[in-house]
């Protein structure tokens, strides 16, 4: 979120205004004034006399060949002929991966509408932005604050995000850490500034459904942020600094990050998170990244920024944002039922690397060292203990500790998940059946 940025126009200055003659006045000069301009036009100059009166350089009249009148008239034609042509070519869309879209109308483009052609002569990041840009909204937050002026109160802007619109019917997914302090929600459509209402919010995973009146507004297509590359092009677009319908473009850096503990607003636990160097800026947060097709693949959340020259968190190409699989689980909770159930383990663990291993002398290298197992939790009741150290679950070895929270969080509950774990040299296989954070003891 950022605070409120505004921009100013400067008037012209009086020097720079363009001079302009006084107007002939038939009324002759003021008392006092010498006279400048006379009413009715001047006589012709007479060269023969001595008179003194003004007179009037006689006109002179320039003719032209008949050649000269030619040449001039058929380049006249062929540049007239090029111009329409070409208007006509970019009227009908007939070059190439190129459809012009009016300014008055770009707002209400459908992205449904907008198909991208692989091979097009066009730059991606145009066609994906008049795909994308319609369904992506500024949010602005507002509290009640006391005028001392009228000694009463008013609402004030005090600060911005960024929306994605889910669905036709008016809903809006963001960040929490956006609206959570809001007293009204402000969400711009196009043009329009509509009042929104808050559907429902899972603070864990930094998300928040809102809803704005309307209906058939441009959708976003979901994407699958299952099969993400590293490398792979990608497009972002908010309101940094509240700066409407930002587009930046850059590729995904990494996959499944977990960022440092000291970027996590509130109580939000992010896990696998999309990793990406296109610029993101306070602001960003809530807006869309986007693949090369226009598809959603993920809510933009978070930068890691070094700290400016007063301290304000600035774009060093490392954002990342929620992957889009995992928003629209959340997002269809929260509509349907206005709460999210996640899937629960009840461990919390560490990563082992070289030299955690080394230091407590460790059979393994890596891992996931169990520190704390919740008594009655469905690890527990499997018969894991604490001190396992988990080196394989749901069928992919894992390194990190960060790597556990993912596979949870992408299970679904009452899924029976395998693992094994390495106890005191030797490796063990477990069952272990999700349960609902809903129901933990």
């Amino acid at each position: 979120m950022t605070d409120e940025t505004t921009d100013g126009y400067a008037d012209q200055p009086a020097s720079e205004q363009a001079e302009q003659p006084p107007v002939p006045s038939d009324e002759g000069p003021a008392e006092g004034a010498s006279a400048m301009y006379v009413s009715g036009p001047l006589p012709v100059c007479d060269y023969t006399g001595d008179s003194d009166e003004p007179c009037e350089e006689p006109a002179v009249v320039r003719q032209w060949s008949g050649a000269a009148v030619f040449v001039a008239a058929s380049v006249g034609a062929v540049v007239g002929g090029v111009l329409v042509a070409a208007a006509l070519v970019w009227t009908l869309g007939l070059v190439p991966g190129v459809r012009p879209i009016a300014p008055s109308v770009a707002d209400s483009v459908r992205p449904s509408d907008v198909r991208i052609q692989a091979g097009a002569e066009v730059d991606a990041a145009v066609a994906v932005s008049a795909k994308v840009t319609p369904s992506v909204v500024n949010v602005t937050v507002q509290q009640t604050v006391f005028d001392p002026f009228t000694g009463g109160t008013r609402q004030r802007e005090v600060g911005n995000g960024s929306g994605v619109i889910v669905r036709d019917d008016g809903h809006v997914v963001t960040n929490f850490h956006v609206i959570e302090n809001a007293e009204r929600i402000i969400v711009t459509v196009g043009v329009q500034d509509l009042e929104a209402s808050i559907v429902g919010v899972d603070p864990s995973t930094d998300l928040a459904v809102l809803r704005v009146p309307g209906t058939d507004l441009p959708a976003i297509d979901f994407g699958s942020s299952a099969d993400l590359s590293v490398g792979q092009f990608v497009v972002a677009v908010g309101s940094p600094f509240g700066l409407e319908k930002t587009v930046t473009a850059g590729i995904i850096s990494a996959l499944q990050r977990t960022p440092e503990g000291e970027m996590m607003p509130g109580a939000a636990r992010y896990t696998n998170l999309i990793q990406t160097d296109a610029a993101i800026n306070p602001g960003n947060s809530g807006g869309a990244l986007v693949d090369a097709e226009g598809n959603l693949i993920g809510i933009n959340t978070l930068i890691q920024s070094p700290a400016g020259a007063i301290g304000a968190p600035q774009s060093a190409g490392i954002g990342f944002a929620i992957p889009a699989d995992f928003v629209r689980n959340v997002v269809d909770q929260i509509i349907e039922t206005g709460t999210v159930i996640h899937p629960y383990m009840g461990i919390t663990t560490m990563t082992v690397d070289q030299n955690l291993s080394t230091q407590f002398d460790l059979p393994v290298r890596a891992g996931a060292l169990v520190q704390f197992l919740e008594p009655g939790s469905p690890a527990d009741r499997a018969g894991l203990r604490r001190g396992d150290i988990i080196v394989r679950m749901a069928d992919r070895e894992i390194v990190r500790g960060e790597e556990v929270v993912a596979i949870i969080r992408s299970a679904s509950v009452g899924e029976t998940i395998p693992v094994t774990v390495v106890r005191a040299d030797t490796e063990r296989d477990f069952e272990v059946t999700l349960g609902s954070d809903l129901d933990r003891p």
